[in-house]
């Protein structure tokens, strides 16, 4: 079933930093394609980061919503469906797809010249003052409409609602998977999280789901650390502005942990200096994982990276969809993983830069736009 060019507002960045709401014309879709109608999309520092990627660009990669088309070739889904969005969008067949690392997708991210094809969902089928207009992570999520390979779309269980779910397809995905898939935080282990915010919150329900027994949450914001306790962290520690150099922090955290440190350290903040911080809380022989997806130059000392210790920087808590998906499902469905409390502001898409200054300046946790 195939529908006409539809009209609709979006986010478009103009690559200097700044964006504009405009409105764009979205194509039906093509063989293999879906057109989804979207009702809500997360916002995170990567949709801020991407105001200063090659543009223009429709900005928003975290979403969900309900298919309003299809095109020929699709089976499996239904007009109407409420559906997650993920950008791990798996071709298949390439040398990562075939290993079980979907988020490695070389055709995807076009890794070594792999394509895909004439795919107007992957070149852009959105079109913006009369040129194509490309979309962050293959996605647009900051619009009202966005067409995508049918690969990227995982059916909504009817129980699960639409605006609180749009997070599971980055946030969510990305702090528990890093636990579960990445580093495998068995039971018993000890886990300290730098960073409370979408993602470290995240973190610390995937510890909690993986039956960490100590879980210690780090934060400079008081709020984030009792949300993070109320999750399911065993421990708080509220950054002080004495300790430049996190000798306090580090103190800590060995004390809570027999003096050696953590088995899993993990660094959420999306601070560039701190993505090395981890080595110096994990123990040896154990891991330091860069979760935030942080941007820019970081130094560190190589010291730190002795005595077998290990860094990380996994993409998207190495995302399989058709395995993560239904897990972070049930685990909603059963009371285990918390989404509602996760999400502190709403806005609509026309407030889209006070949801920025907003997440900016930490007056709020997780934001949702309102699409629809």
């Amino acid at each position: 079933m195939t529908a006409g060019i539809l009209r609709g507002p979006a986010a478009v960045a103009d690559g200097s930093g700044g964006f504009s709401i405009e409105g764009v014309e979205i194509d039906p879709p093509g063989p293999g394609e879906v057109r989804v109608a979207l009702r809500a999309a997360g916002v995170c520092h990567t949709d801020h980061a991407s105001l200063s990627w090659a543009g223009p660009l429709l900005l928003g990669h975290e979403g969900a919503g309900c298919i309003e088309s299809l095109g020929d070739g699709v089976q499996g889904l239904a007009v109407g469906q409420p559906v997650l969005l993920n950008w791990a969008i798996p071709c298949g067949v390439c040398f990562q797809c075939s290993r079980g690392a979907d988020s490695l997708c070389e055709r995807t991210h076009e890794v070594d010249g792999g394509r895909l094809g004439d795919s107007r969902a992957h070149a852009g089928a959105t079109r913006w003052r009369g040129q194509a207009l490309e979309r962050s992570f293959h996605l647009g999520t900051f619009a009202s409409h966005t067409v995508v390979r049918a690969e990227a779309v995982t059916p909504l269980p009817p129980d699960i609602a639409v605006d609180v779910a749009c997070i599971l397809g980055c946030a969510v995905m990305t702090g528990v998977g890093s636990v579960v898939n990445a580093a495998a935080v068995a039971r018993g282990a000890s886990v300290a999280v730098l960073g409370c915010g979408g993602v470290g919150l995240n973190v610390i329900q995937g510890a909690r789901i993986a039956g960490a027994r100590t879980i210690i949450a780090i934060d400079r914001v008081a709020e984030r650390l009792e949300h993070a306790v109320r999750l399911g962290a065993t421990h708080a520690w509220q950054v002080r502005d004495d300790d430049a150099e996190h000798r306090l922090l580090v103190a800590a955290v060995r004390a809570l942990t027999d003096g050696r440190g953590v088995d899993h350290a993990f660094e959420a903040t999306g601070v560039p200096a701190l993505a090395f911080l981890p080595l110096r809380l994990a123990r040896n022989g154990g891991d330091a994982l860069q979760v935030s997806g942080a941007h820019g130059p970081a130094t560190v000392e190589l010291t730190q990276l002795f005595w077998n210790k290990r860094y990380l920087t996994p993409l998207y808590g190495g995302c399989v969809p058709a395995r993560d998906f239904p897990r972070l499902f049930d685990w909603v469905r059963r009371g285990e993983l918390e989404l509602a409390s996760l999400i502190t502001h709403r806005y609509p898409l026309e407030r889209l830069g006070q949801a920025f200054d907003d997440m900016l300046t930490g007056r709020s946790g997780k934001s949702v736009l309102q699409i629809a």
